[in-house]
């Protein structure tokens, strides 16, 4: 299928929104050299790990459905792991995802359904007993000397041969892809599943599965089991197949509903008043984010 409009440039999208509200330019990562792990044993023989931004549904801490508001206190700042073999409710809650286009759908940022099903089928070995959530740091050196080693060590105790690490927000983008880095230098094949695609590569993933749909649909479009499977499917191959860092490959999923990427943080559409909204709202999240940092990392 053809794509004839490019990718979102997600870091000059993000850095004019917030330079409208006030705010100075993030400045992501970027590396020149990539680490790349070739996958160490077979595919139908290989454990699978699977890691998420995505955070577990508490609902004392208010509304996290898909028609909510940014929810800060719904974030997590230190790496957590759950058991594949139930089926934990996660949720999307991350500064700048596209809220105007999330599914209620996990499936469309949880794949856990249908790698199983690729166990199921004798594609892999077996899904790891545990997924792994991973925080969404904007400390760049955080997430590469706490959280990466982090997830590195609980793989090794899981025994995985690789991960499938999805993506949801642009700087969620950028944390997996440092994951990965650390994940693949240690030796565990990785592949990066995300819709971002200027912020990975930019940071530089060993494998990027890229979907040119809205943020937080990177693992397949809503209630459509056969694009999830796909997702899975490419993001196997590129596991087994990549010769070299830096591999990226497109899925074929398009989004049905046209104008989303006009739509995604459009400054045109935004008046002087909803500006100063819009920044005092951004003012509240930080501080409730902050505290939640600071209770969680002290």
């Amino acid at each position: 299928m053809n794509h004839p409009d490019p990718p979102i440039d997600y870091i000059a999208r993000t850095h004019a929104w917030y330079g409208a509200l006030g705010y100075p330019p993030y400045r992501y990562a970027h590396f020149d050299d990539v680490p790349f792990a070739p996958l160490g044993r077979p595919l139908a023989e290989a454990t699978v790990a699977l890691l998420t931004t995505a955070a577990p549904y508490r609902p004392e801490l208010g509304d996290q459905g898909k028609d909510a508001p940014y929810n800060a206190a719904a974030k997590f700042y230190a790496v957590w792991s759950g058991d594949t073999a139930g089926a934990p409710d996660l949720r999307v809650s991350h500064v700048a995802v596209d809220r105007a286009h999330l599914s209620d759908d996990q499936n469309c940022w949880f794949p856990l359904p249908a790698l199983k099903r690729a166990a199921a089928a004798g594609r892999i070995g077996a899904v790891s007993e545990r997924f792994h959530g991973v925080p969404t740091n904007r400390s760049q050196r955080h997430t590469l000397e706490v959280d990466a080693p982090d997830v590195l060590a609980r793989l090794r105790e899981d025994r995985a041969d690789a991960a499938v690490l999805v993506a949801n927000c642009p700087v969620c983008h950028q944390s997996m892809t440092l994951v990965a880095r650390v994940l693949e230098a240690a030796g565990i094949a990785t592949v990066v599943v995300g819709a971002a695609k200027d912020v990975v590569e930019h940071v530089g993933a060993p494998r990027f599965l890229f979907s040119d749909v809205p943020l937080g649909n990177a693992a397949g479009l809503p209630g459509d089991v056969a694009s999830q499977d796909l997702v899975v499917e490419l993001a196997l191959r590129l596991l087994a197949d990549a010769v070299g860092p830096r591999t990226t490959v497109q899925t074929p999923l398009a989004w049905p509903v046209a104008g989303w990427k006009r739509d995604y943080m459009n400054l045109e559409a935004l008046t002087p008043d909803e500006i100063a909204r819009r920044r005092a709202e951004n003012e509240a999240a930080r501080a409730t984010a902050g505290a939640v940092r600071a209770a969680t990392l002290g």
